[in-house]
């Protein structure tokens, strides 16, 4: 299998999905803070939302929350943990089956790094873009060359792919695929993209950008 296809992504989390979801029960704090600030809105969106841990934090600010994940393994943990709380939705982040205009609050946060190619991580910003409100705003995520597992400059500009492994109970490793982003490339990316960027932050190794669609809302 080829981990660094979408479909070896895609069947690497059905392999590991039930193992990981136990591994991943609390909600990041970065998230809980954007969430927190979040006024009450009436759709949300959780990209890659793995076992519905993120998903659940936005049911407490929207009406409608739609969790998507490419992994019905992950999907079946997010059932058992989140019920018909959230409309739960197998599909491809490059291409969100969702109407233009149709998010008013989103999160996407460490999936966007997992997708293989350049020109996927580019349309999926592009995807979220295009699904945001006037005046959504969404969170999005990616582990950097600033994380100190990674032997980097601090002024690197430009990131690499690698995999890393996920060993199962029993010992059996899977290797995952990642971009690992340079800040300075993950913002150009979304100043290429349709997404303008309101602000950006790394947190433990991570790149956080709040943002918007380009165009769209009062700023």
């Amino acid at each position: 299998m080829d981990e660094r296809s979408r479909v070896g992504v895609r069947r690497t989390y059905e392999r590991i999905g039930a193992h990981f979801s136990k591994t991943r029960e609390y909600a990041w704090p970065e998230v809980e803070s954007f969430v927190d600030d979040a006024p009450v809105c009436e759709t949300a969106l959780d990209i890659g939302c793995g076992n519905g841990r993120h998903a659940a934090l936005l049911a407490d600010v929207a009406d409608r929350v739609v969790g998507l994940d490419a992994s019905r393994a992950l999907l079946d943990a997010a059932t058992e943990r989140v019920g018909d709380r959230i409309a739960l939705v197998l599909g491809d982040a490059a291409r969100l089956p969702l109407s233009d205009e149709s998010i008013d609050l989103a999160v996407y946060v460490a999936t966007l790094h997992h997708l293989p190619s350049a020109a996927d991580r580019r349309a999926s910003l592009d995807e979220l873009a295009r699904v945001l409100a006037p005046d959504g705003r969404a969170l999005v995520s990616v582990w950097s060359t600033a994380h100190d597992r990674f032997d980097a400059p601090e002024d690197a500009t430009e990131g690499f792919d690698t995999t890393v492994d996920w060993t199962l109970p029993g010992g059996e490793t899977v290797p995952r695929f990642y971009h690992i982003y340079a800040p300075a490339e993950f913002q150009r990316e979304l100043d290429d993209s349709g997404l303008a960027t309101e602000a950006f932050e790394i947190s433990s190794g991570n790149c956080y950008a709040v943002v918007r669609s380009e165009g769209k809302g009062p700023y």
